[in-house]
């Protein structure tokens, strides 16, 4: 009989955080009421801890778990991506009976259809969509579900300036300062702008869970404006003068996404845990640019109040 060399004394008896598996690849089928589900390529991540008694883990068991996990839960559709990462993590736990703690990332990417700002041309866009479980052998568990989505944003530093040259220019031209302000309501100033990427993760529990759809529209709308794969002509034409209707920071689209989840799950337990994150890719600059809150649900609401009492503008 063969040696099971896992079961074995390590060299170095020191415990390890996380061993397993990355990039598992899955189709994932979600239910959605009175539609066809909805198809996820999926990735997982799938880790266990270890103990220092220990050589190493049976990482088949991990694919095992995986597989077993997701063809019996996926003979139908699931009805939530986080029942499904749940279920793999006790079930890895399960299996691994030494570990204490198990760990399942999911990330997926979902098509969704569109129609564009101007003419209604059908097109389709990409949405990430992530879930994070954490369970450990004493029964707590943690478990996170967020978004990634793209979008333009304008930069109102630069349109200042543009704004400030432009209206020296008008003057020296013979415009007054009233038809100055008026050639500014009607023109949008121009600035250079930057393809974002907007992502909310949100810890979910038993008695609160938002809607993957209420977080996509969040994160969109923290963004100058929507970006699609396919405009005409009157399409381009409404996006880049919107767009540079409503610019902002990177720190804008942060705070904007705090704001309207605080806003929009007033229900939510203070102790609920938030991250959200604004990454821009710079059209003029070689560098991206990235703003980041990691914070508590009660920790956000104490700040706006407060700022609020104050009288700071938001």
């Amino acid at each position: 009989m063969l040696p099971d060399v896992q079961l074995l004394q390590p060299d170095v008896p020191i415990g390890l955080s996380r061993v397993g598996a990355s990039g598992v690849k899955k189709l994932v089928q979600v239910e959605r009421e009175g539609k066809r589900p909805i198809i996820l390529i999926s990735s997982f991540d799938v880790f266990v801890d270890l103990p220092s008694t220990r050589k190493g883990v049976n990482l088949s068991r991990n694919f095992e778990a995986v597989d077993e996990v997701i063809e019996s839960l996926t003979a139908k559709p699931v009805r939530t991506v986080e029942e499904l990462n749940i279920k793999m993590a006790e079930t890895l736990l399960e299996r691994h009976e030494y570990a204490t703690k198990a760990e399942v990332r999911m990330s997926s990417e979902l098509i969704m259809r569109k129609k564009t700002p101007a003419t209604s041309q059908k097109t389709q866009e990409v949405v990430r969509i992530f879930c994070e479980a954490v369970m450990w052998k004493n029964g707590k568990k943690r478990v996170m579900v967020g978004v990634e989505v793209m979008g333009i944003t304008a930069c109102p530093c630069a349109q200042e300036l543009v704004k400030s040259k432009a209206a020296i220019e008008l003057e020296k031209a013979g415009f007054s300062g009233d038809m100055i302000s008026k050639v500014f309501e009607i023109v949008p100033v121009s600035t250079h702008n930057q393809r974002g990427r907007a992502k909310i993760m949100i810890e979910i529990r038993d008695n609160f869970s938002p809607s993957i759809d209420e977080l996509i529209e969040i994160a969109k709308s923290s963004m100058s404006f929507d970006v699609y794969e396919i405009l005409k002509r009157g399409d381009e034409l409404l996006v880049v003068e919107m767009a540079h209707r409503n610019p902002r920071f990177v720190e804008d689209s942060v705070r904007i996404m705090a704001k309207s989840v605080v806003e929009k799950f007033s229900e939510a337990p203070d102790d609920i845990l938030v991250i959200f994150r604004q990454e821009n890719e710079e059209s003029i600059h070689q560098h991206n640019v990235l703003a980041e809150r990691i914070s508590t649900m009660g920790e956000l609401r104490r700040e706006l109040e407060n700022n609020e009492i104050r009288g700071v503008n938001h």
